[in-house]
Formats: structure tokens, sequence, C-alpha cells
């Protein structure tokens, strides 16, 4: 219950009732020692206040988000209320919270102090966007918040430094300054990290200097003094950020894996240090003393389950030995280079109810796919299981693993473990609930909106920035193309399928390798060289991005098989771009319905990409940029571009048949991604 300065009449009445009070704001001034009776804050989501008097944010459920905030609002700029223009005052603020991760030490994503104009975050996203950002709005200067985040998944497109940090946001989600979850010790000097996902108490203070026009965060164990020096400074002058009339609360959000955030108490105060939280008063962090009633409980147990294991012992072992040389599992040296997690038979086994047919999504050219649930985190997934009989499976496998076991991108599809018996390979993968891009232009799926197609598009360039330049290696993907390329629940693009991909340091001499990918998407450098390259995958994106935007496959064979008369995708656009006729190519699906200026930039970045000549496609990050409109197109060179799609029709007509360039053809096969995604 929140009182104001003008009510504390109203406080003998409250004592009379017997009931606690769990915050007293004056003046902009509040704390809250536990929440039980705080009837007025504004929750939303997961959100709420526990018997107990605890807040909690997030309720363990995967992909979930909780806010909560302080119903008074709070006039931060000097002067008064009518002097808009006036310098935000400087003001302090504390908090005690606990990050509890329901499988232990496995915990995501974060939760944030946030100052905004508004209690209502509803916009804001799940996962890496903590909960109140969203990729629209990331960045914006009119979101007029700033947010202290405390994370525990790093996230590459936002700068994150590792996955256990805690920093200033200022509009965005990039942090102004992060540093290591941790504190510095007033005796000795020394950095000691704090865990954040350790399921500890911790206390956090915040302290903007409107003068110095600089924020100070300090971290320390719950009932530890304030260390004198803080975690993380960063000089923000939030007099261009924040409203006159600000709110102050608390927003949190998981992803995949499933954690509860929480909040025992905090206070805030203007001008002044946030007064203290009476930590006696404070509720105790649920499951926080797990582990000692865990060890109780296991020096009672132990000694009878010992003797009852010890009689067991004999009766299984023979079932044991006979279900070893069934479900034996290999292990090679390469393995623990790679360091891919690694699930059991048995676990992927039950996620598909014995690999049963209801769980089959599709067969490709090396196995067959599943959908599944992990029986110990409710994630769904999609697992790919591959035979030993072919030895492009298992050169496949070992290419996925060593590849997409490693990536960490929100636009990549996340290879979540894997197990290798001794007649089969299996891959789990996120499952992508909406399918396959293939399957919305050409499957029988609703139609996708110029908003989406253009959403799909960065995605798919973002990741392959990634691939090709913000990875510790070079990959190429070599088979980029719509069906490769998946949707998640909110309509994001994941590329997939790294059975073909390549990786070599930077600088290094390409290797020539077997022509593979799909005709249409390959490069007349790959065809004729066979070195595979990042310009090749651009090729394959200009293609990709033409298809987006037209609903036509880059090559359409003939009603009556003859190659003279194919339909080759680029030359079409190619030709109404000469003709000034653009509108003309667009899907028919959109007509009307579309942004005229990104339609344009994004069929002319598709042109450019698709230029037979390598020396002149565009790098991913000028890519980026160029859909961005932070750079400008060059001109396209008309003769050169056309005789380049006359060149692959040659070199096709000349030998280059299917057997060669369509190792993963999506007419001959099933593809894995497709299969991924529920669509058959």
């Amino acid at each position: 219950m929140m009182l104001e300065a003008n009510c504390v009449c109203v406080l003998p009445l409250l004592f009379f009732w017997g009931l606690h009070l769990a915050a007293v704001a004056v003046s902009g001034e509040f704390v809250y020692s536990g929440f039980a009776g705080a009837t007025d804050l504004t929750l939303h989501g997961a959100a709420m206040v526990t018997p107990g008097g605890v807040l909690q944010l997030t309720d363990g459920a995967a992909v979930s988000k909780g806010h909560a905030f302080h119903p008074t609002p709070l006039h931060l700029r000097g002067g008064g209320e009518e002097d808009g223009a006036a310098a935000v005052r400087s003001f302090s603020a504390s908090f005690v919270f606990g990050i509890v991760p329901v499988t232990p030490g496995m915990g995501g994503h974060g939760l944030a102090l946030v100052v905004a104009p508004s209690r209502d975050l509803s916009t804001g996203t799940a996962s890496s966007y903590l909960g109140f950002l969203n990729s629209t709005s990331n960045g914006s200067a009119r979101n007029h918040m700033v947010a202290v985040e405390l994370d525990t998944i790093q996230s590459p497109e936002f700068q994150d430094i590792d996955d256990n940090h805690v920093g200033v946001d200022v509009n965005s989600l990039v942090s102004v300054n992060s540093s290591s979850a941790g504190f510095y010790d007033d005796r000795t000097g020394e950095f000691r990290n704090l865990i954040l996902v350790s399921g500890e108490a911790m206390q956090a203070w915040v302290d903007y200097d409107g003068g110095a026009t600089r924020i100070d965060v300090t971290l320390a164990p719950v009932g530890a003094e304030k260390p004198s020096k803080p975690l993380v400074s960063a000089s923000a002058d939030l007099s261009t950020v924040i409203t006159d009339v600000a709110y102050v609360g608390f927003s949190a959000a998981t992803g995949k894996l499933r954690t509860r955030h929480y909040v025992l108490g905090c206070s805030f105060a203007v001008d002044e240090p946030a007064p203290a939280i009476d930590m006696a008063r404070l509720p105790g962090l649920p499951h926080a003393s797990s582990k000692s009633k865990l060890k109780a409980a296991l020096a009672i147990a132990l000694p009878v389950v010992a003797g009852v294991v010890a009689l067991a012992t004999v009766a299984c072992v023979l079932l044991l030995v006979r279900r070893r040389y069934r479900y034996v599992e290999l292990r090679e040296d390469w393995e623990i280079e790679f360091g891919a997690h690694r699930l059991s038979y048995k676990e992927l086994s039950r996620a598909t109810d014995g690999f049963k047919k209801k769980n089959l999504l599709g067969t490709g050219g090396f196995g067959a796919v599943f959908k599944g649930v992990l029986p110990t985190s409710g994630t769904e997934v999609a697992v790919k299981r591959v035979t030993h009989g072919s030895r492009q499976g298992m050169k496949e496998f070992v290419a996925e693993v060593a590849t997409i076991g490693r990536l960490r991108h929100r636009n990549l599809v996340q290879l979540l473990g894997y197990c290798r018996l001794k007649d089969e390979l299996l891959l789990a993968y996120d499952y992508m609930p909406n399918g396959s891009v293939e399957s919305h232009l050409y499957g029988g799926k609703p139609a996708l909106s110029w908003a989406q197609r253009f959403q799909i598009i960065r995605g798919v360039a973002s990741g392959l920035l990634y691939l090709h330049e913000e990875w510790e290696q070079v990959v190429v993907h070599r088979d980029v193309k719509a069906s490769n390329i998946l949707l998640d629940g909110e309509m994001n693009a994941r590329l997939g399928d790294f059975g073909l991909a390549r990786l070599h340091d930077r600088g290094a001499e390409l290797h020539t390798t077997v022509v593979a990918g799909t005709f249409g998407y390959i490069a007349p450098e790959l065809a004729l060289t066979g070195r595979a390259s990042p310009l090749t995958d651009v090729f394959a994106f200009g293609a990709f991005l033409l298809e987006v935007a037209t609903g036509r496959r880059p090559v359409e064979e003939a009603m009556d098989g003859s190659s003279s008369r194919r339909f080759m995708l680029v030359d079409w656009v190619f030709e109404h771009w000469r003709n000034e006729s653009l509108a003309e190519v667009v899907d028919p699906r959109i007509q009307g319905d579309y942004d005229v200026g990104e339609l344009s930039l994004a069929l002319r970045v598709g042109l450019l990409c698709s230029h037979p000549l390598a020396s002149v496609r565009p790098g991913m990050r000028q890519v980026m940029q160029y859909l961005a409109g932070d750079a400008p197109l060059p001109e396209l060179a008309p003769t050169t571009h056309h005789m380049g799609m006359s060149m692959l029709l040659l070199l096709q007509n000349q030998g280059f048949d299917s057997s060669i360039v369509m190792v993963s053809s999506s007419s001959s096969s099933v593809s894995l991604d497709t299969c991924l995604s529920g669509g058959r």
C-alpha cells in the first residue's frame, strides 16, 4: 500500500486494522521492505505478489515477461512541473533481487530497473529484449527510458560482453557501459565475482548525479555494506532522455531457459540517497534454502538408497548390458573440441515418443526429422535422425555439430544438443512453429505481408553478417535458400541447415570443394571454380531476396521441360528494372500493401547481390547498410548483369546437371528446415 505525504492521517486507521505497510512514499521517495499488502502496484504479464510478500516478475515459464511499477508518478526535473526544459535532478534507487533458474546454473534472460514515461510496457518483447523494448523501438530516442539491466544471456546483436553482466541502458539494449557482475572489496580492493543465476539474493544500488551527469551502479551480496567503488559508471545526461513525469519499476523476461525473477524489496529517493531497506522485514527468496534442505535429505536417504541399489545391481546388470549393446553412444576426440551439448538417446526417444510416425515432420536426403518435447525442460525441439549408412550423412553431421553447435545469434537456428549411437546420429534443434519461408511462399501457409518479408530479409542479412564477419572464423553457409530460412513464434527469420557449411580462418586461401547447393542460388564463379566464399553466399542471398519480393522461384522449369525456355528470376526482374516497370514483379499477394521505397530498395539490392561478377557484389555489412538506408546504393551495370545470367544457363546446358548442382534441391527432397518447421 502506498501513501503520499499528504495522506499521513490515514496511518492510524491502517494500523488499527492491523495491515502491514509494504511501502511509504513521501515527495518522490518510497521504500518497500517486502511487498505484502502492496495492492496498488501496477502489474503486467507474469508479475504478481506472492502470499509471502515477494514480487515475482516471471513464474518459470519459457518466453515470458512481467512488469511491476510503483503507481505514483515522480517529477524528476528541477524547477517544478512547469519547467519541462530543466535538468533532471539527482536520484537514487536500491533493490534486493534474486534470479532462480529452474535448471541450476542455466538462467535466462534477465531483469531490469526501468525509469519510463509510462507504466505500460506491453509492447516489450520477451527473451533478449528483457520485456521493455522490441526490435522496432530498440534504439529510438522516443523511448525516453533509462534502465539498469541484470542480464544472464550474451546477445551479440546488443554487443553484450558476456552472459553474466550488469549494464546501463539509455533508450537501447546496447549498453552505454557494462561490467561482469561482481563488486570491489573495500578492504582489499579486489574484484569479486557474483553469479546472477546462483539463486542467491543480491542488492543493487543505482545513483544518478544530475550535476556530473553520471550513473553509478553498485552490486553486493544481500546484507553486505554498499561498496564504495561502483561496479559500473556511465556518463549520460538524462535531461535529454527522462520526461518530467516518470515512473519507476521493474521488467523481467525469459527465453528458452525457464527462470524465476524476484524482487524482495526496493527504495527510491530524489536529491538524496535512497532510504534504507529494512532487511529484517524482507521475505525469504523462494527456494533459497533448497541446497541445505537437499543436503539434509541426502544424509538420511543415501545409506538407504545405497543398500537398495546394491541389491538391485545384480538383477539389473544383464538388462543393462543388453541395452548397452543396443544403444551404444559413440564419442570421439573432435566432440571434445567442438563441445556441443550432449543429449542422451533415452531423452531424445522420450521427447519424440519413441520416434513414432505421428511425430514425423518430414524426410530429407540424409534422414528423417521428428517433433518432440524435451522431458526435463519442456522445450519443443526438432530431432534430425541420420543413419551411418551414408558417408555424406556423417560428413554433414560433423559439419553441423562443428559449426552451428558453437554459433550464437538470434537469426540462426539454435542447435540444442546431439547424440551418436552405433548405427545412427541425432541432432536436436529449436522447433520453429511458423515453418519455412518457402512454405509461406508456395506451400499453402498464410501469405506474408510486406512488413514481415522485409523483416525476414533484414534478419537473414544480419545472420549472414555474423557468419561472414563477426564470428571467430569465416563461415560460408553454401545453401542459403527459402526452404532453409525458418520462422520462429514471433516471425523472426532463422537461417538453418549447416550441413554444407565450410569454415576457414580470415585471410586464408579458399580451397576447391565439390560444387554443392541448389541451382538458381549458385554463383557463376562457384560453378566454374568450385571455390565457395562469402560472396557466393551473397549471390544466394540476392536470389532469396528477389524470391521473397516477387513470390517466384529463382529458376522455374518450362512446361515442356525445355532448358532453353527455363524462367530465370534475376533476368526477369532485371529486365523490368531496365524498363522502369519494377511494380510489375511484385508478388500479387501483397499488391497495394507495401512501402514502395522499401520494396524498390529490396529489389535493387537483390539485383546487386545477384551480379555475376563477384567483385561487384557487396559484402553483408554493406547490404545491412543499404537495407537500413545508411549508405547509397550504387547503380547497376546493365550489360554484364544480363550476360552473367545467360552464362549460368549455358553452364547447366554444358554439363552441370542436377546430380552436381542440385545437392539439396527443394524439388527432389524435403529439406531439414522444412522438417524443423512442421511443414511437409
